[in-house]
């Protein structure tokens, strides 16, 4: 078997960064590192990637196999590849973002790594540079979500527009005006109307919307952006 000559060692891993929704606050999921360096401090979600497998491949084995998560929306974000990232072997990691339902998963996490949810803002202090790679993420997201209905990966089956609301203002960390938010996401044909209502903030109550799947994917690459000046806004 021929190798490359005079070339070094160069270890790759994959860092998953998994964001959640609540229906009060957007939130990331990490885990406490297990081995030194920095053991029992927080992480994202991580791991190398086998001879066997491709980068992609990684990323759903480790997603799966730290939080029993499968099939949801993943995406590669950056390679960080700082030749002091990591202080014990050169080390280069692949980082990709999720979006998940939180209530709809929230079974499934492994308690082998001790996951627990933060409230985007106030995450703890991360090891090498996984807040770096937070703070990609959270750009990313908010430059697609201006484009494409990418959030609705983050509601369940079932939700109101003050939900709707509630999640993108999180996101792009501002105050949205209520009715022009709800006739521009109706506008979109995204939505089905239910009949049933949440009571729960409310007598009135609010209606109940599930997403139009068909119109999901026809309109994924042309959604109408309801978010003003989305560049201006800062999360």
């Amino acid at each position: 078997m021929h190798k490359y000559s005079k070339q070094t060692r160069l270890l790759l891993a994959v860092d998953c960064i998994i964001f959640g929704f609540d229906g009060e606050a957007l939130k990331i999921l990490l885990i406490k590192r297990a081995f030194q360096p920095e053991k029992g401090n927080w992480s994202l979600m991580g791991g190398f990637v086998q001879t066997t497998e491709s980068i992609d491949q990684a990323a759903n084995r480790i997603l799966k196999q730290c939080t029993g998560l499968d099939g949801v929306y993943l995406e590669q974000l950056h390679t960080f590849g700082d030749t002091n990232r990591d202080p014990i072997e050169r080390t280069a990691s692949v980082a990709y973002f999720a979006l998940i339902d939180i209530h709809k998963y929230e079974t499934q996490l492994s308690h082998n790594y001790h996951a627990e949810w933060f409230p985007l803002k106030r995450i703890p202090k991360l090891i090498f540079d996984h807040q770096e790679m937070v703070e990609a993420a959270k750009r990313r997201i908010r430059y697609k979500a201006a484009l494409h209905p990418i959030l609705f990966e983050l509601l369940p089956i079932k939700f109101t527009l003050p939900q709707l609301q509630i999640l993108y203002e999180s996101v792009f960390n501002t105050t949205i005006d209520k009715r022009n938010f709800s006739k521009r996401v109706l506008a979109t044909g995204l939505l089905i109307k239910l009949a049933d209502k949440d009571k729960t903030g409310s007598k009135r109550g609010a209606y109940y919307y599930q997403l139009n799947m068909q119109n999901y994917y026809a309109k994924f690459q042309a959604f109408l952006n309801f978010i003003p000046n989305p560049d201006t806004l800062r999360l």
